[in-house]
């Protein structure tokens, strides 16, 4: 397209997105005007995209950061001809595909989901480093992101990364319209205090007129011929561009245009424009991916006599999966002698992501390494995934497949005291959309859970304890997801101890205690915590009469509410007790932690005593 060409394209994209919101009657036009002309050279001049096959490999991929200027996204696809102009007028209504903000789970040429702002940039680094390391394909990685975005500090993250890996296949267009949601952005039309802070994280750094095509045209261009570096073009826009009556004003984020007809007409009318988008060149995958027998650790019941950590044999199941199947990838956030994911990275360096202490970027990189079909493995301490949990929560919105991995749970980690105890992340998982939430008690239990999350949907959590617990599992026993084992059983049982994790171990103790006082304890392993095995708690419920729960966690969202889960059918819920975490501990030895929350073995057989005392059963 000529100059005059793309000029009409990007006032089709502003006079389509204006109509989009109208007809919706709400959105976010005026974002979308003021990025109209950087999305039109962009479609017309330098994205290599197959829309027929998405899954091309060398399709460049585009992540619309900024996901509340929607209206200018589908705007594009209907200039490139997979949308018409009837289901652009369907935007934001119920079961359309167009949605206030982009899924990829409707849509499949958007890579991953929006609309949480300061996302786009750190999974285009996952997704650009799939194509440097992994791929090995020549395709480019173009992040749209608002100026209102910047403040985010998961950006910087991405920023010093992507620097630190040298993507110069990624570039970051930035809309510096000046005003976000409230009024004036921190820095307004101020390029150079954007580029000075991309430059010294060491970007290449293009300032340019973002209404002026030429010059946005050059500046791609430019991005696209630098090398060893990735590149920001920071673009100053109005916002509401061509439109008087709202360009640069305060007070319309967010909502239609006043009047949408003689906005409508002051952009010229609406158009009917077609661009021929440039397809990829032929990619070939550089990469071999091959699969071959999984052969798991294996550890003999009650040896060693202390017992193994379950995050020793989650490094050691992982280096196996990694021989195994060659697209399975493991990211650390610079902990991964305490994790064990070093055992990957020795065994398979190709394969292994150092994203250092930046846990909303370890886990956006497992995102977009996600969508280019890779498996990837996340992990880091449970409480630090804390801080990437939106990311988390967005990756669910995306439909993203990827498996986190939290070491150091609960207050079994000892001496370390609070801020390194996972207390909350079996509640924060469960949460999720469709997430899978396993803690395993053992080693060999371990290993073929972390052999299972490969097959598995949407978001698997995986919780591991730092210190030993005894090996009680032969190494071919099989542990489905959903399931969950009976460790003790008989026809004389009085009450069903729940547990899972460290606890479990607690748990037989306390049983064998009782046993000795004639009381009768049935001990259920919850290993899955979700799904939850409804079938076998339901059973012991009716067996036995009473339930008690005892976990490493605190009360709320966690074992707790999981087995209350259960019975939310309708039918009348069993006697009941839960012992959690319920104080803030402090710093002690593994044994005490267990002692002074009161979910140790001599805890747990005192409430048995007390409830088999004022059950009513059989």
């Amino acid at each position: 397209m000529n100059t005059a060409e793309l000029v009409e394209l990007a006032q089709q994209l502003r006079v389509d997105s204006v109509r989009a919101a109208a007809a919706a009657g709400s959105g976010h036009p005026t974002s979308s005007m003021s990025a109209a002309d950087l999305m039109a050279v962009l479609l017309a001049h330098h994205l290599r995209y197959d829309f027929d096959r998405p899954a091309h490999p060398g399709n460049d991929r585009f992540v619309l950061s900024k996901g509340h200027a929607s209206p200018l996204l589908y705007a594009s696809y209907k200039a490139a001809g997979v949308l018409d102009d009837t289901e652009l007028l369907t935007f934001r209504r119920l079961g359309s595909r167009l949605e206030g903000h982009p899924t990829s789970r409707r849509m499949p040429w958007v890579s991953t989901a929006t609309g949480s702002l300061g996302q786009g940039l750190p999974v285009g680094v996952g997704i650009a480093l799939a194509g440097k390391r992994l791929d090995r394909t020549e395709y480019r990685v173009w992040v749209l992101c608002g100026d209102s975005e910047l403040a985010e500090g998961s950006v910087w993250e991405a920023v010093e990364h992507a620097a630190y890996e040298h993507l110069d296949n990624l570039v970051a267009i930035v809309d510096v319209n000046r005003l976000g949601q409230r009024g004036p952005t921190r820095h307004g039309h101020d390029l150079d205090a954007y580029a000075r802070r991309f430059r010294a994280f060491g970007w290449h750094t293009v300032e340019v007129d973002g209404h002026d095509v030429d010059a946005v045209d050059r500046a791609y261009g430019e991005a696209e011929s630098t090398n060893g570096q990735p590149t920001v073009i920071l673009a100053r826009t109005l916002k509401g561009k061509g439109v008087a009556s709202v360009q640069d004003r305060e007070g319309l984020h967010g909502k239609p245009l006043p009047d949408p007809e003689e906005a409508i007409a002051e952009l010229g009318g609406p158009r009917d424009l077609h661009v021929r988008v440039q397809e990829p060149a032929g990619a070939r995958m550089l990469h071999s991916v091959g699969t071959s027998a999984l052969e798991l650790p294996r550890y003999d019941r009650g040896h060693p006599p202390k017992g193994v950590a379950t995050r020793d044999a989650f490094g050691r199941a992982l280096a196996a999966l990694g021989d195994a199947r060659g697209d399975v990838v493991v990211l650390d956030g610079e902990v991964g002698d305490s994790t064990r994911t070093e055992l990957f990275a020795k065994e398979h360096p190709d394969r292994f992501f150092e994203c250092y202490i930046a846990e909303q970027q370890l886990v956006a990189a497992a995102v977009g390494i996600a969508t280019r079909g890779w498996v990837p493995y996340a992990s880091t301490f449970a409480a630090f995934f804390t801080r990437a949990y939106d990311f988390v929560r967005m990756a669910s919105i995306s439909g993203s497949g990827i498996n986190l991995v939290g070491s150091h749970a609960g207050v079994a980690i000892g001496q370390d005291g609070p801020s390194q105890m996972g207390l909350e992340d079996l509640a924060m998982f469960r949460a999720v959309y469709g997430s899978t939430v396993l803690y395993p008690c053992d080693a060999n239990q371990t290993a073929k859970l972390v052999a299972a999350m490969v097959g598995l949907d949407g978001i698997r959590y995986l919780r591991t304890t730092r210190g030993e617990t005894p090996v009680i599992y032969h190494p071919d026993e099989e542990f489905p997801v959903g399931g969950s084992k009976v460790l003790r059983s008989c026809g004389e049982d009085r009450l069903t101890v729940v547990a899972a994790g460290v606890t479990v171990h607690e748990a037989l103790a306390a049983a064998d205690s009782l046993a000795a006082e004639d009381i009768r304890v049935r001990v259920v392993d919850l290993y899955s915590v979700k799904p939850v095995d409804r079938h076998t708690l339901r059973q012991a419920a009716e067996e036995t009469g009473c339930l008690l729960t005892v976990e490493d966690h605190h009360e709320e969202g966690g074992l707790g509410d999981a087995v209350l889960d259960a019975f939310l059918d309708g039918r009348p819920v069993p006697r009941l007790a839960r012992l959690a975490v319920r104080t803030m501990p402090g710093s002690a030895a593994p044994d005490q932690q267990l002692h002074f929350a009161g979910i140790d073995a001599e805890a747990i057989a005192a409430a048995g005593r007390l409830l088999v005392e004022e059950a009513i059963v059989r």
